[in-house]
C-alpha cells in the first residue's frame, strides 16, 4: 500500500511538472507577438493638450538657437583654432527683415554670434544693439530672410495669475523644446548685471532651464508675453521659478535697439545712495549722495550730504506724485517717461517736503 502511494505520488508530481514546464512552451507558441502588433485607438485629444499642440505648431518656427563664440586665450589647446564656444541661448524672429531678439547675457562678449533657425538652417548672425539695463539684445540675420516667420505679439498689460504660459526654447542645447505652465507672478523686479532693476517681470512655473535664456514665454493664443530670461535655483537647473521680462517693455526697448544700437537712460544728474544706507539710516526714500554739477538736479536746486559734516541733503520721496523707495523705483519712471521729458519731484530737507520740477536728460557713460 506505501509503495502504491508513493508510486501515484511521483506520478503526480512529474505529470504536474511536465504541465508546468509544457504550459511555458505553449504560452510562448500561443500568445507571443513575434510580429508588429496592433495599435490601440487613442483618445480624442482633451483641449489642454490641444491648445498647447496649436500653440507650439503655430510658434515654433519663429524660435531659434543662437550659440556665440571668442577669441581664443593664448595656451589653451584643442578647439578650431583663434576661437571657442563660450554660450548658447534661445531667441524668436522680430521681424521679416530678419531682426532676431534674445537676451543680452546671451550675446555678451560675443565675437561670433550664429543662428540655428527652426528649419535646421544656420546662419551668420550681427548684434545690431544691446541693453544690459533690461537684459535684451537685437540680432541680425542676413541669409534665409524669405523664410522667416515674425513672432505674433501679445501684451503683459492685462496678464492675470494663473493663465496659462508656454516657454519654447533650447534648455542645455535641446532646440525646439515646449514647456508649460501658468503665470505665476506679476510685477517681480530683477535685478540686472548693474545697480538697476528690471521692472514688471513675469514670474512662471513652466519649466526654464541654461538655454531658455532669449526664448520666448507664450500666452494660450500663441502670442509673445515675455522674453525668457533668469531662474532662481540653488543648482542652476529648473526650480520652478523662472523669471520672463514684459512684453511691453520688450516692444518699447527693442525698436530704439534697432534704431540706434543702444537704449538711451534717462537721468537728472544725481548720485544716490544704496537702498541699504537707507535702511540702516532709517530713511524713507532714496538718498541724495550729490546732485552733479552742471545737472538738471544741481540746476533745480537739489543738494546732497554734505561731505564735511555727513548731514543729510535731500531725500526723494516721490516721482510725478507715486512713492518711491529705490534708485530702481525712480529709474522705472523715469525709463516711462523717457528723455527730454519734465519730471516732477517731491523731496524732503529737515522735515519739511517740497516738490522739484527738472527735465529728464541722457545719461552719461
Amino acid at each position: 500500500m506505501g509503495d502504491r502511494f508513493v508510486r501515484f505520488a511521483a506520478t503526480a508530481a512529474l505529470v504536474l511538472l511536465a504541465i508546468l514546464v509544457a504550459e511555458r512552451y505553449v504560452r510562448i507558441a500561443l500568445l507571443a507577438w513575434d510580429e508588429p502588433r496592433p495599435t490601440a485607438p487613442r483618445a480624442v485629444i482633451g483641449p489642454v493638450e490641444r491648445r498647447a499642440v496649436e500653440v507650439f505648431d503655430a510658434a515654433a518656427p519663429s524660435v531659434v538657437f543662437i550659440f556665440t563664440e571668442r577669441a581664443r586665450p593664448r595656451g589653451l589647446p584643442g578647439g578650431r583654432p583663434g576661437a571657442v564656444s563660450i554660450g548658447s541661448g534661445s531667441g524668436f524672429v522680430w521681424d521679416a527683415a530678419g531682426h532676431v531678439v534674445t537676451n543680452a547675457h546671451v550675446v555678451a562678449g560675443a565675437e561670433r554670434v550664429g543662428v540655428r533657425l527652426a528649419s535646421g538652417e544656420t546662419v551668420e548672425a550681427t548684434v545690431v544693439g544691446s541693453a544690459a539695463d533690461y537684459d535684451l539684445a537685437v540680432l541680425r540675420i542676413d541669409d534665409a530672410v524669405s523664410r522667416l516667420r515674425p513672432l505674433a505679439l501679445g501684451t503683459s498689460d492685462d496678464l492675470e495669475v494663473g493663465q496659462a504660459a508656454y516657454a519654447i526654447g533650447s534648455p542645455f542645447g535641446l532646440s525646439q523644446s515646449l514647456t508649460a505652465g501658468v503665470v505665476s507672478a506679476l510685477n517681480r523686479r530683477l535685478p540686472t548685471a548693474g545697480p538697476r532693476e528690471i521692472p514688471g517681470v513675469i514670474q512662471t512655473d513652466a519649466a526654464i532651464n541654461p538655454g531658455n535664456s532669449g526664448g520666448p514665454l507664450l500666452d494660450s493664443a500663441g502670442r509673445l508675453i515675455g522674453v525668457n530670461t533668469a531662474i532662481l535655483s540653488g543648482s542652476g537647473s529648473f526650480a520652478g521659478v523662472g523669471f520672463a521680462v514684459p512684453v511691453d517693455l520688450v516692444n518699447r526697448v527693442v525698436p530704439q535697439l534697432i534704431r540706434e544700437g543702444r537704449v538711451p537712460r534717462p537721468a537728472i544728474g544725481i548720485l544716490a545712495a544704496d537702498e541699504e544706507v537707507a535702511a540702516r539710516m532709517g530713511v524713507g526714500g532714496v538718498i541724495i549722495v550729490e546732485a552733479m554739477p552742471g545737472s538738471p538736479a544741481a540746476d533745480a536746486g537739489i543738494v546732497g550730504i554734505d561731505p564735511s559734516t555727513g548731514t543729510l541733503g535731500d531725500v526723494v520721496v516721490a516721482v510725478n506724485g507715486e512713492p518711491v523707495e529705490t534708485v530702481s523705483d525712480m529709474a522705472a519712471i523715469f525709463a516711462e517717461l523717457g528723455i527730454g521729458r519734465q519730471v516732477t519731484l517731491t523731496v524732503r530737507r529737515d522735515g519739511a517736503e517740497r516738490d522739484v520740477t527738472l527735465p529728464l536728460v541722457e545719461a552719461e557713460g
